[in-house]
């Protein structure tokens, strides 16, 4: 048996987890189980830990992996230099943070010349060491003896000022000084901004820090971000203001130089480390701390609003047509059947600005509506949405269909993209991205996983995030939904299939292709036969992996592989025979008068993984999404002109941010509900409140007709029931 990994007691106190459930996950990680696997499948072994905590875990054990790699590099840098004493070696090996593994080699990294390591070249460093221990002679009289001219230390005021630069990179780099400045500058330290003396903010974008100023503990992420961004634009100067008393008072206790004479020369050298050397130290960090913790803030809502898009409910069984809208160009339109197939290659109108065609464009998508059986109309969010809006509503007047807007955000990626044009070959570029609108209604999730979750654009600030981090935390994010839901192993297209536990890129590619040459498939187990396709593979994927029509009625749940014997033993001991809806309607009969850890200790199984089961037998290929609210359809249009405030509305969340939610209640730009009106009580966090693609009842609080501003409130719509 492997010893523990020593990281894992660190993590369980970092993370407030039992010691045991880190070990079983660091331990199952690292023999390259997936967090959707862990999750779903070794929740004995976890404890029960969710997607969000495993993932916790997963990130938190790379970041000390990362500390201890990095612990033994400087080791053995300090080896090197033959520097590593008793003392410090005990400190490099207790150091718990990068930051203070860094404060204890600064003094030794290798770095460019400075003023300090002049002066030691010049033979100045038993002068600054007789600040420490001074003998009876005064600072003048000491430097006497280090004047040189062959060394460019002509006189005693030379050798002194090249002493204090010793002095001022000693204290200045002295890892207790570091320290306690860096905490004590992220709790009292105040961000400061003003416009720039030659910026431009004509629209008045950033007006609220052309004189801002926030105590960094407190500064709020959305106000850092939108900081920065001012910053890099040149619009905004940007300064962090210290409290330079205290460092000053850091630096004095690092030199401790008392006697008269001596002391004051070590005033100077402090005020110089202070003003040279640790204030711009300090500000950059505490700038990348604040900046670091707002993009953490902000990937943390852009993931949240991401996962809610994906999960939105399907429109299942609908012929939708999807309409880009579109002035100049005019509206490319295309009607997808319910399986998301293309009827036709689709057309354009012109009922807008120059061509004004709006009657032919009215009859030409009543003709569509009618040949066709529409259900519902997809319009695209972009140019021309909401008067493409009017239009339909007065094409579908008199008839069933109805009609949604719907976010274009990526749709232009998508349709560029060489998954489009191997899916639809025979379409243009305008009518692919129109297809991938229509088919954001019938299924979001399967649709919009083509597309880089970077560009569906719901979030803050997305654009100046690391990408790195965002491309991280999105993949783990798509890959949670994806497997959340399931897969139907033989109409899941590659795109979809590469975000099923376990799978690559390459293996999605050769499941498709082997479905393309041998048929559907029928059983799981035939993955097996899928060439690149291993046991760790199949074992990871196949529980995602549904057949809602194979001829083993188990590979249309949820119920891993491994688990069949059990499965088919507890219906042998339930005495039910039946499948699908009789099997279901039987089981919820008999789950009441079950006692489950009895019956779990029986089969062999842990009571998480039992009652699995008997939910999965009981809700046989069920999807999540359809507990949540259908998507909200309309049949009119609204003006701007027709709010009052007062009333009562119905509208979907667009966006969530710090400051509130985007609710689209049917006009040209979204209203904005402020955190404060989201509930009755206090919202730390919008998010806890309400989430992408809800639909929320509001009352119209008030409405800026010249800048096209609606103010809504969710509390006063939920006080009125």
């Amino acid at each position: 048996m492997n010893p523990p990994d020593p990281l894992v007691q660190p993590l369980a106190r970092e993370l407030a987890l039992r010691p045991d459930q880190v070990g079983h996950v660091v331990a199952l990680l690292d023999a390259g189980n997936t967090i959707p696997f862990l999750a779903r499948y070794r929740k004995e072994a976890t404890g029960g830990l969710d997607e969000v905590v495993l993932r916790q875990v997963q990130d938190a054990l790379g970041r000390l992996r990362r500390l201890e790699a990095r612990r033994s590099e400087v080791r053995e840098a300090l080896v090197g230099q033959g520097v590593l004493t008793p003392e410090l070696a005990r400190e490099v090996a207790g150091a718990e943070s990068l930051a203070r593994l860094e404060d204890l080699y600064l003094p030794y990294r290798p770095k460019r010349r400075t003023r300090a390591s002049i002066a030691r070249d010049r033979g100045l460093a038993p002068l600054a060491a007789l600040f420490a221990r001074p003998g009876r002679e005064g600072p003048r009289e000491a430097a006497q003896r280090f004047v040189d001219p062959a060394r460019e230390v002509p006189t005693p005021a030379d050798a002194l000022a090249g002493a204090r630069d010793i002095l001022a990179e000693q204290a200045a780099e002295d890892p207790a000084v570091r320290g306690r400045a860096r905490t004590v500058a992220l709790k009292q330290a105040v961000l400061r901004a003003v416009k720039a003396p030659k910026g431009e903010d004509p629209q008045g974008k950033y007006a609220l820090y052309h004189d801002f100023r926030e105590p960094v503990g407190r500064a709020a992420p959305h106000r850092i971000l939108a900081v920065d961004r001012g910053e890099a634009e040149g619009v905004l100067r940007v300064a962090v203001e210290l409290p330079e008393a205290l460092l000053l008072g850091f630096l004095r206790d690092a030199l401790r130089v008392t006697a008269p004479g001596w002391r004051e020369e070590a005033e100077a050298a402090t005020a110089d480390g202070l003003k040279r050397l640790l204030a711009p130290a300090i500000e950059r960090e505490v700038r990348e701390a604040l900046t670091t913790r707002a993009q953490a803030h902000a990937i943390g809502v852009f993931s949240a609003n991401v996962k809610a898009l994906l999960l939105q409910p399907p429109l299942k069984g609908r012929v939708v047509m999807g309409i880009d809208p579109g002035f100049r160009t005019g509206c490319k339109v295309v009607v997808v059947d319910p399986t998301g197939t293309p009827l036709g290659a689709g057309t354009t109108i012109f009922p807008h600005e120059p061509q004004r065609q709006w009657a032919q464009a009215v009859a030409t998508l009543r003709g569509l509506i009618e040949r066709h059986g529409v259900h519902v109309v997809a319009i695209g969010n972009g140019t021309a949405s909401r008067e493409t809006e009017q239009l339909v509503t007065e094409a579908i007047r008199g008839t069933p269909a109805a009609y949604a807007i719907v976010s274009e955000a990526g749709a232009s990626v998508y349709s560029a993209s060489e998954v489009a044009r191997e899916e639809f070959p025979d379409l243009d570029a305008t009518q692919r991205g129109n297809v991938s609108i229509a088919r954001r209604l019938q299924d979001p999730l399967a649709e919009l996983v083509k597309i880089d979750p970077e560009a569906i654009g719901v979030g803050l600030y997305q654009h100046d995030l690391d990408d790195k981090a965002l491309g991280h935390a999105l993949a783990g994010v798509v890959e949670d939904a994806v497997n959340h839901v399931g897969v139907d192993l033989n109409t899941a297209s590659a795109s979809l299939l590469t975000h099923v536990a376990g799978l690559s890129a390459k293996t999605a590619r050769a499941i498709v292709a082997h479905r393309a040459a041998s048929g559907p498939f029928r059983r799981r187990a035939e993955l097996l036969a899928v060439k690149g396709l291993g046991a760790k593979t199949y074992e990871q994927a196949a529980g995602f992996l549904r057949l809602p029509d194979g001829d083993e009625p188990l590979d249309a749940t949820a119920i891993h592989p491994e688990a069949y014997p059990a499965a088919r033993k507890l219906l042998a001991r339930l005495g039910v025979k039946a499948t699908g809806r009789a099997l279901a309607e039987a089981l919820r009969e008999r789950r009441p008068a079950l006692a489950v850890p009895a019956l779990a200790q029986e089969l062999g199984l842990g009571v998480p993984t039992l009652v699995d089961i008997l939910d999965a037998l009981e809700r046989p290929g069920r999807d999540p999404r359809e507990d949540l609210p259908a998507p909200h359809l309309r049949q009119d249009v609204l003006k701007l002109e027709d709010l009052q405030p007062g009333m009562r509305l119905t509208g979907t969340v667009r966006n969530v941010v710090d400051f509130g939610a985007f609710v689209d209640v049917g006009l040209k730009h979204d209203g904005l509900v402020h955190v404060s009106e989201l509930a009755a009580g206090f919202v730390k966090d919008p998010l806890a409140v309400v989430s992408v693609g809800a639909v929320i009842e509001v009352v119209v609080l008030d409405v800026d007709r010249a800048r096209g501003r609606v103010s809504l409130s969710r509390k006063r719509a939920l006080a009125e029931g």
